[in-house]
């Protein structure tokens, strides 16, 4: 088993392309979801939810959602991006959709908290990880490339 495990680890740069893509293509679609369903009527949501600012705040998540997402499906300013949209799926999930929606952790009828939370903790695990040597942020600089693990 360690023998398969030292061949995998030479390709984690693929895991983290893979985690890049699947968190980063599902937070473009729900930015470009938000345009498209006109980013002041999402401002009139998160003013009927009691949040400061909702203008700002609608323009803010859907920015982030949209060109972060993006922003990750290219690897570039990974570890940024995975910081905001981790902080952004702690507040929709927990604090907006837990306690101002009473949405259960998985929901049965309507939204839970569940994608949220995934979202969430990959986008963390892109904070913590990098963008890996598939990514803008290691051809430019930003990281450093990470040495691939020796195969037995």
């Amino acid at each position: 088993m360690q023998a398969f495990a030292r061949r995998l680890g030479s390709f984690d740069h693929l895991g983290l392309l893979g985690l890049r893509i699947g968190v980063g293509v599902v937070m473009a679609w729900h930015g470009w979801q938000k345009v498209d369903g006109g980013v002041t009527n999402f401002a009139g949501f998160v003013e009927s939810l009691g949040i400061p600012a909702p203008t700002f705040m609608a323009y803010l998540v859907t920015g982030l959602e949209l060109l972060g997402g993006l922003a990750l499906v290219i690897g570039v300013l990974t570890r940024v991006i995975g910081g905001l949209i981790a902080i952004e799926m702690a507040l929709t999930g927990f604090w907006v959709k837990g306690s101002k929606l009473d949405a259960p952790f998985i929901g049965t009828e309507g939204t839970g908290i569940e994608l949220d939370f995934v979202l969430m903790t990959g986008a963390l695990a892109l904070f913590f990880l990098g963008a890996g040597r598939l990514s803008i942020d290691q051809a430019v600089g930003l990281e450093e490339r990470a040495e691939p693990a020796p195969a037995a």
